[in-house]
Formats: structure tokens, sequence, C-alpha cells
């Protein structure tokens, strides 16, 4: 454990570092493309835009403050080196997915980032983390196979990239970059593995499943914005039926870390929504401000869970002013900004998002899907809120919680600062010129009371239970994900048991009988019996001659033969 101490230093601090000068570049509106010849034909292309450079600045600063959390959070863990040196190849495989201009070299990073992300997920070993990291390994997949499809089409053009015309001849590849990317962010019917991967540790976590993996399938689509056109209508259905579907489950979930999992599903359908009405420069705005917010989430989620001897019950961590002050006001922060309260980060991108999705010509269902997912995340939020601060929590009576950490407090500090500040400056640096938004009285209430309806239900939810007393049976798959976790692993696995045992029974039954092995008992009967009758050598031959010879005679003699009929009377 000598490397310890300096492998987590350098590595977050390099990371960070890495993060401000790229965010620097970004901000002043750089553009680079380096070429690199491999072999004569074949040439490596990176391209640096205010795009690529302020999302990996994002991606950098979160894995700088994540691996300086996990030198205190995971400090006594035997395996923390290999920890830190997974995260510094997801974040060298996220390097070649933001900044590749061609999909070869993308499907390098992007294979990259599922590798390692299973890695992470099955990092402790057990049963729960193992069908979490087949469930998430097979999923993304999926996504790696479009991607190799999407590599076969864009031959026929003479050019993997991704910057050339594609407004006629890329039409065909839409369907595949749609369904890479719903794979990549968990969007329906891929819903499951996120809130599955949650068994993974908790700065993997803040990490992998919060503002990085997740968010790679909003960046490529954003890159292939140009091409999405034929396919905007379904890509909006599944958005919003991603939103919806992870809102109303997250008011009913009480599992902390996967509230937290299901609230970046919901924000992913917004920033899909986004993308499919045509507005790819605020999705990006809404997914660089979520990240922030998001990540500190899940590292207040960690410390929370750490300090109340591993329990992930949302019940049982009220108190948090007393018992954990710091983690407590960083937590409720980024909870507030994925809120979107007035003037924190979320504010900013969020109201802005749903008020341009308000603006394209959308219908009477769509702005009701819209409003009502709003509302239900001010419910999952406010309720969160409400039960860190009011509840009464479950400590042990001799149980002492701590918030004096050095490394805890000062990993959440710029992550902090950015869930306050990083809304405001973010919209200043991406959109130059703003304008105001002008929207009729009814749709500019809609979200401020959408957002009331929602804190109000919060905190009933809160005080009186859920939205149903039994989560089981019909109603309750329908609250909890649609059943999703149920069609994607358990009705599988639970239905190819069984069918595999038939099919032992069977074919061990009467179809071996009927197929090749009662064939073959069948033709060893009859050519035993042949050869036994051939064993008897000359004796048997003259036997059988002399009984035809007999035979033959008494054919040929001319005997007489007579007919007798007797009468019964």
């Amino acid at each position: 454990m000598w490397l310890r101490s300096p492998l987590y230093l350098v590595g977050s601090g390099g990371l960070i570092g890495v993060s401000l000068s790229l965010g620097a570049l970004g901000l002043k509106g750089v553009k680079c493309v380096w070429e690199y010849e491999i072999v004569s034909g074949m040439v490596f292309t990176l391209y640096w835009d205010n795009i690529s450079l302020l999302f990996f600045s994002a991606v950098s600063l979160i894995a700088g403050s994540v691996i300086y959390f996990s030198g205190s959070y995971m400090g006594h863990d035997t395996g923390a080196d290999r920890f830190t040196y997974l995260v510094l190849f997801f974040v060298f495989s996220m390097f070649f997915v933001v900044f590749s201009l061609n999909m070869v070299s993308i499907l390098l990073g992007w294979d990259g980032l599922g590798l390692v992300s299973y890695i992470l997920v099955v990092y402790y070993q057990n049963e729960s983390s193992n069908a979490a990291g087949m469930i998430t390994a097979l999923s993304n997949r999926v996504g790696d196979a479009a991607i190799l499809l999407c590599i076969g089409v864009m031959g026929e053009w003479g050019s993997w990239s991704f910057m050339m015309n594609m407004s006629e001849s890329g039409k065909g590849i839409a369907l595949l970059v749609v369904l890479a990317a719903i794979t990549k962010s968990a969007q329906v019917p891929f819903s499951a593995w996120l809130p599955a991967a949650m068994a993974a540790p908790t700065p993997v976590s803040a990490l992998v499943h919060s503002s990085t993996l997740v968010t790679a399938g909003v960046y490529l689509l954003i890159r292939f914005s140009p091409v999405l056109e034929d396919v905007r209508l379904g890509l909006l259905a599944l958005a919003l039926m991603t939103t919806f579907m992870t809102s109303v489950s997250a008011t009913q979930e009480t599992d902390l870390k996967k509230i937290v999992a299901l609230s970046t599903l919901s924000q992913l359908g917004i920033m899909m929504g986004a993308l499919a009405s045509g507005f790819p420069l605020i999705a990006y705005f809404h997914l660089l401000t979520h990240a922030l917010f998001k990540a500190l989430l899940f590292m207040c989620s960690g410390k929370i869970i750490h300090e109340s001897n591993e329990t992930q019950d949302n019940r049982a961590m009220g108190g948090l002013s007393l018992s954990l002050p710091y983690t407590g006001v960083f937590m409720n922060v980024a909870n507030m900004a994925l809120c979107g309260a007035p003037f924190l980060a979320g504010f900013y991108s969020k109201d802005l998002l749903v008020e341009m999705e308000l603006l394209s010509k959308s219908g009477g269902i769509l702005v009701s899907l819209i409003g009502l997912s709003v509302g239900l995340s001010a419910v999952y939020s406010v309720r969160l809120t409400y039960l860190s601060i009011v509840g009464g929590g479950l400590h042990l009576p001799l149980h002492s919680s701590g918030d004096d950490d050095p490394k805890i407090l000062k990993s959440k500090v710029l992550l902090g600062v950015g869930a306050v500040v990083g809304g405001s400056t973010l919209s200043w640096v991406l959109f130059s010129s703003s304008e105001a938004v002008v929207l009729p009285p009814s749709l500019k209430f809609l979200t401020v009371g959408a957002i009331l309806v929602g804190v109000g239900a919060g905190v009933v939810l809160s005080t009186g239970g859920g939205l149903v007393n039994n989560t089981s049976g019909f109603p309750g798959g329908l609250i909890q994900m649609w059943f999703m976790p149920l069609l994607s692993g358990h009705l599988l696995t639970g239905s190819g048991l069984p069918l595999s045992k038939a099919g032992s029974v069977l074919e061990s039954g009467w179809l071996e009988k009927a197929g090749g092995q009662g064939a073959y008992s069948s033709l060893f009967t009859s050519s035993g019996v042949l050869l036994g009758g051939q064993e008897g050598g000359v004796k048997l031959m003259l036997i059988s001659f002399s009984l035809l010879v007999l035979v033959g005679v008494m054919l040929s003699y001319p005997g007489q033969s007579k007919l007798y009929f007797q009468l019964v009377s």
C-alpha cells in the first residue's frame, strides 16, 4: 500500500489540472485538428473544439474529484490501487470518444468504456455485482454492434468522419447511431442496467453512472445531430417514456443510490428529448451542468451510506444537519440544482430546455408529459431533501458520525462551486447573444406550477408513505420501471432455466429413442442378429443345407393328400 498515497494524489491533481487547462481553451473557442498517418492511407485524427474541450474538462474535473474522494472512502480497500488505475483507463477511453473525428477510433473508446464499466461494476465480486455486471455488459454490447454497423455503412462513403456532409446519404445510419446511444444512455427499453449497476462502489457511480458513461450516448447524438431528422419522432417518444417512467419509479424507491440513478435516467431522457426537438446545444448545456451536481450528489450519498453502517435506505438518513452538516449542505445544494431551484446550475439549463421544448410545436400529450415529468422530478428531489433534514433517522444508539475528513470535504468543493455557479457561467459561454424566451402565460406558468405541485406532493409522500401501499403484482410492476428489470434479466433467466431442464428431460426420454440414439440402438440390435447368424461356421452351413434339401425333396414328392370334413350336429 506504499504506492497508494502518491497514486491518488498524482491522478486527481493531474486530472484537475487537465480540466482547468482544457476548460480555458474551450472558453476561448479554440478549434484544432491533429492528424497522424499510421500507415499509407490510414490517418488517425483528433478534433478539438469548444464542445469537446468543455465536455472533457468536466469529465477530468469529476474524475479528479472522485479519485481524491476515493483516497479516503476506499482507503482501507485492498484493491484501491486497482480502482485508481481503472478510473484512469476509463478517462483515457473517454478521451477517444470525445476527441475522435472518425468512427473507428470512437469504437476504441466506446468498447473501452464498456469494458472498464463492467470491471468496475463487478469490483466487489459478489453475486449481486456479478449479475449487475452481466446486464450492463450485454446491454452495452448491443450498442457496440450498432457502432460496428455504422463503420461498415460509412465505409461506402469513402470516409469514417462524422464531420463530412451527411445531410442525404447519412440518413441511413440514423437508426444505428440512435440504437448505440440509447444503450449507453440507458433509455427505454435498455433502462434496467443503470439501477442494477448501483451495486458498484459509490465512487464508480459518481464517475461512471452520473456524468461520463451514460452521457456518452447523448454526446454521440450531439455530434450526429444533422442526420437525426428522420428518427426525431421515435427518439422523442423513447425519451419521454424514459423520463416519465423513471420519475414515477423514483417517487417510490427507498434505496438512496437507486433514487439518484433514476433521477439521472430522468434527466437523460430530457436531454434526449431536446435533441429530438432540434436543440442539440441546449441539450449539451444541460449535460454539462447536470454532470457537475449529479456527481456531487452521488459523492454525498456515498458519505451518508458509509456513515450509516452501509444502509442505503433513505428513510434512515435523517438529521444530516446535526450528524453530517457539510455533507448535508452539499447534498441539498446538488438536490435543489437537480430540482431546478432558482439561480443554481440546473435552473439555467433545465428551465431553458423545457421552455424550448414547449415552443417546438408540441402537442397536448407532449406538453402534459413534460409538465408531469418536471413535477415528478420536484417530487423525489423534495422528498429526498425532506427526509435528509427533517427525518428522524435510524442511527444506532452508540454510533457516532463525523464530517471532518479533509479529503472528503476538499473533493466536494469544486463540484459544489460548479453546482452553484456552473449554470450561469456556461450560459454566457455557450450562448454569446442571449435572447429572452417569450412564452404564452399558460406555458410559462406550467413549469412553475408543476414544480409547486411537485413540492407539495414530495412533502406528502415523505410524511404519509408512497403512491401505492403495495408495490407487488401488476400495479407495483408498473410503478417500478414498467417491469424493465424483469424483462431485462429475471424473466429471461427465470424462463431459460426451466426450459433447459425440460429440454434435458425430453432429450434423455422419448426424443432420445426417436432420434439418433434410438436409430443407433436399432441398427446395433439388427446387426447383432445378422452377425450371430454368421458365427456358426461350416457346421451351421451344412445343417442349413441339409434342411433345405429335405424341404425340397418333400415339396417335390408326388404323394396323395386327402381332405376330411366332419359335420358336428
